[in-house]
């Protein structure tokens, strides 16, 4: 992986060629029509009932951009010049779907679940609210070991809450009132339309894009994280992965932007919601190394979680433990239910001492990952945005405990990496360059005002 993410970061490939034919069109129409089929089989063969309900409407929101997309191909084939065909139209089918295929559906299970059907929310949702509520009650979101221990069996598992705190953010409005507004999947979504929203303007367009295509590059980034179905189903039904990720993306982009304090802001309050977050923050803060901007954006990637985990650790340190470190390792009172037959999963449970083993697999797989990070640190945001999703999916793939459903990280933050072009090469310093200052053997970077 030495060399492989520094020239997918920068080099032509077959990927580009595919996403720029018939103006980005061919892709897009493959998208829609793949992602209606894809909710067609969920809405008829999910044992979910959540997954099954966002199926049957979001089939009918993908088949309509895929008819949307067949009228721009005609348009441009009559005239390659037509705005029917042009980047904005392609912005406003991808909104259209979005709306049709995710928030509709979310808004429809709100409002049916606030209506008393109960089978219209996944777990995650009532994790996040009984989080909400505790923390308004006791001041933590965690249940102790013998809490837990003390509920009905049947119970025992929607007792565990196995995020940061910040999470338990997205259950206060539910604290307050019985609504279908106060779903926290309304919540998890307006967090997620912010954090891109300003992830795009960010990246917009200055004159100073090294790559022309980079509008282009960043509307498939954003399809990626919106309409893509493992990232549609996910905020429709669960949705707590949701505003971890918009958060990561935007964090890159900021980065992208020369803006390493507002990153680690970002990338911060990722990570004071999921662990997800944490990795990304790392390989940001062996970027922002490069350019002698550690400080400013370890400030905002280390101290947000730090200071969201501290009221928790000062009410009840050991009902930290238990739901942050016990549960998420299998050493809790019941067993996670997020168990996707990938490599680790089936290792763990096929091969004697099969948990050991994959354990030792993921260990060694990020030792390769820290000692290229030393030898080799990203010195650009796409370089960066690729480790983190190549690194994430190994993770994921070599994981005893994991789900299907976390793949969108990986997969939203490869696509992410082409929006993330600069002018030109960045002046950068070794790692250890990054850490001390060299006695003027090199001039210091130049750095844009976060302002």
């Amino acid at each position: 992986m030495t060399a492989t993410v520094d020239r997918a970061a920068r080099s032509p490939s077959n990927w580009r060629k595919i996403d720029q034919a018939a103006g980005g069109l061919a892709l897009d129409l493959g998208l829609y029509a793949a992602s209606a089929a894809f909710a067609a089989v969920t809405a008829t063969t999910s044992t979910l009932a959540p997954h099954r309900a966002w199926g049957a409407v979001a089939a009918l929101g993908y088949l309509a951009a895929a008819v949307a997309v067949v009228g721009q191909l005609s348009g441009r084939r009559r005239d390659p010049a037509s705005s029917l065909a042009g980047l904005p139209a392609r912005w406003a089918v991808t909104g259209l779907a979005w709306i049709a295929a995710t928030l509709l559906p979310l808004l429809l299970q709100s409002v049916q679940r606030a209506g008393g059907r109960a089978d219209r929310a996944q777990e995650e949702v009532l994790v996040a609210e009984h989080a909400g509520n505790r923390l308004v009650d006791t001041g933590t979101p965690y249940l102790g070991h013998d809490a837990i221990a003390a509920l009905p069996a049947d119970e025992r598992l929607l007792g565990y809450t196995p995020y940061q705190p910040g999470m338990a953010l997205f259950g206060l409005p539910r604290a307050v009132a019985d609504g279908w507004w106060t779903d926290a999947r309304v919540w998890f979504a307006i967090v997620t339309v912010l954090a891109l929203a300003l992830a795009v303007r960010a990246l917009r367009p200055d004159g100073r894009a090294r790559h022309a295509d980079r509008p282009a590059a960043v509307l498939r980034g954003i399809q990626a994280a919106t309409v893509l179905p493992i990232c549609a189903l996910t905020l429709a039904t669960g949705g707590d992965d949701l505003p971890v990720l918009a958060l990561c993306l935007l964090a890159l982009a900021l980065a992208a932007a020369d803006r390493p304090g507002r990153a680690g802001l970002a990338v911060g309050v990722a990570g004071a919601l999921k662990l997800f977050a944490w990795p990304v923050a790392l390989v940001l803060i062996i970027w922002a190394a490069t350019r002698r901007s550690t400080g400013r954006l370890a400030v905002g990637a280390l101290g947000v979680p730090a200071l969201a985990l501290l009221p928790a650790l000062l009410v009840d340190r050991d009902a930290l433990v238990e739901n942050v470190l016990r549960f998420p390792l299998g050493h809790g009172l019941v067993t996670s239910p997020a168990q996707s037959p990938f490599p680790g999963h089936l290792i763990a449970t096929a091969l004697p001492a099969g948990r050991v083993v994959a354990a030792a697999l993921l260990v060694a797989v990020g030792i390769g990952i820290a000692v290229r990070l030393l030898r080799r640190p990203p010195r650009t945001a796409a370089a960066t945005s690729l480790i983190c999703g190549y690194g994430l999916l190994a993770a994921i793939a070599l994981m005893p405990t994991t789900r299907f459903g976390y793949l969108l990280y990986p997969i939203a933050l490869l696509l992410w990496a082409p929006a993330l072009s600069r002018l030109g090469p960045v002046a950068s310093t070794p790692l250890t360059g990054g850490l001390r200052r060299s006695s003027g053997a090199l001039p210091p970077p130049r750095r844009t005002p976060e302002a």
